[in-house]
């Protein structure tokens, strides 16, 4: 076994890799100077995110509005629900350094430990994915942002079906929901799976869980206010911008300004389409591409999609590769994946090219667009055979 293999195969060593990306990317934000991320505008630290979400938990607590903005303290708003708002006290109680660090700990962690918990996938490939979206998992950790915790979420979500612990697998779908709303889109692998009553009735526990936790601290008035707050900030939101996203790409590449609510439904007729195969749902390898395909519809037809929010992208990627026998057509795509979408934004694309081309025409969202394309054509018409365990 050659070095490279040993090291794919070896869960201590992965770990200790996604454990130093995420306390460099910690210690890198918080000892970085004030930054502004308008023209002339006030400057915050350079974790400006944990610092929302940590601010989050002090308004709540405070009765204030969650949604609205604070220009003193943070140079964004905060989107997540109420519920993750009280739940992150278990860092924003800490010094920053150390809940910062224990923030991404816990995102690279989740994602880490859910590729482990995919069933049918020998450890060498597991290892190879985790390789694969590290560098990504990097940009996204350098960002305070919980995209990597929401695709570890809908991994152990899959991973739980997979097993039949449909308490698990709805505990953890709807944790998604209750972080970023796009995690709604995971209810389509439910489809898959048979005793649908077993999985209504857990998910709807969950969910009366996870929405009236905030009452242990405040009271009905203040409960339904912050409810009634977060849904006119979700419905106002949808204007503000084209995200690195099919809509982005439509626009900047073809010049077509399209209605986002028809692209959306357009995208979501497409994703339904390999659904209609009912007798390929006891196909591991359909289910498997069905769990990448709602991997990256959730970012590529997000209007508000960022460079960070591709580490859920890119996961979806790696799962659309490594579950099926490779092929030539496949390897291309998952290459232009890593040149483009992984390594663009880095420094290893100089920063004209990156300033002049690679984000004005969201570069980084084409290679997921092609990949999601094929995945598709994967789903209706492709022959859906595992890649080969190694032995």
């Amino acid at each position: 076994m050659t070095a490279f293999n040993r090291f794919l195969s070896n869960q201590k060593y992965l770990l200790f890799l996604f454990l130093a990306i995420a306390v460099f990317a910690s210690l890198q934000s918080y000892f970085s100077p004030l930054k502004t991320f308008t023209e002339g505008g006030r400057h915050y630290t350079a974790y400006n995110n944990y610092i929302i979400f940590k601010q989050s938990f002090f308004h709540f607590l405070e009765g204030k509005d969650l949604y609205i903005e604070y220009l003193d303290e943070q140079g964004d708003l905060f989107k997540y629900s109420p519920t993750f708002a009280i739940l992150f006290g278990i860092f924003g109680l800490m010094p920053d350094v150390l809940g910062l660090s224990l923030w991404n700990i816990l995102n690279v962690v989740v994602l880490l430990y859910s590729v482990y918990y995919l069933p049918k996938f020998d450890v060498r490939t597991k290892g190879l994915i985790l390789v694969f979206v590290a560098v990504e998992m990097l940009t996204a950790t350098q960002n305070e942002q919980s995209n990597a915790l929401i695709a570890g979420l809908l991994l152990f979500t899959f991973g739980a079906l997979e097993r039949r612990s449909y308490w698990l697998a709805s505990f953890c779908l709807v944790s998604t929901i209750y972080i970023k709303l796009f995690g709604i889109v995971g209810l389509a692998l439910y489809l898959l799976y048979p005793d649908k009553l077993k999985l209504t009735y857990t998910t709807a526990f969950w969910v009366v869980i996870f929405t009236i936790f905030p009452l242990v601290a405040v009271d009905w008035e203040q409960f339904l206010f912050l409810y009634k707050s977060w849904g006119n900030l979700l419905s106002n939101d949808h204007s503000i911008s084209d995200g690195i996203s099919v809509i982005g790409w439509l626009r900047t590449w073809f010049g077509l300004e399209m209605n986002k609510t028809y692209v959306s439904v357009a995208g979501a007729l497409l994703f339904c389409i390999p659904l209609l195969r009912i007798k390929a749902y006891s196909n591991f390898t359909f289910r498997i591409l069905m769990l990448a395909s709602v991997l990256i519809w959730v970012v590529i037809f997000n209007h508000r999609a960022e460079s960070p929010t591709f580490i859920i992208a890119v996961t979806g990627v790696a799962l659309w590769y490594y579950a099926q026998v490779p092929s030539r057509a496949n390897y291309i795509l998952l290459i232009l994946t890593l040149i483009f979408t992984i390594l663009s934004p880095t420094d290893l694309f100089p920063r004209f090219i990156r300033n002049e081309w690679m984000k004005p025409y969201v570069v980084k969202v084409v290679p997921c667009i092609l990949v999601w394309g094929k995945m598709i054509y994967d789903l209706l018409a492709g022959k859906l055979q595992p890649r080969q365990s190694e032995p």
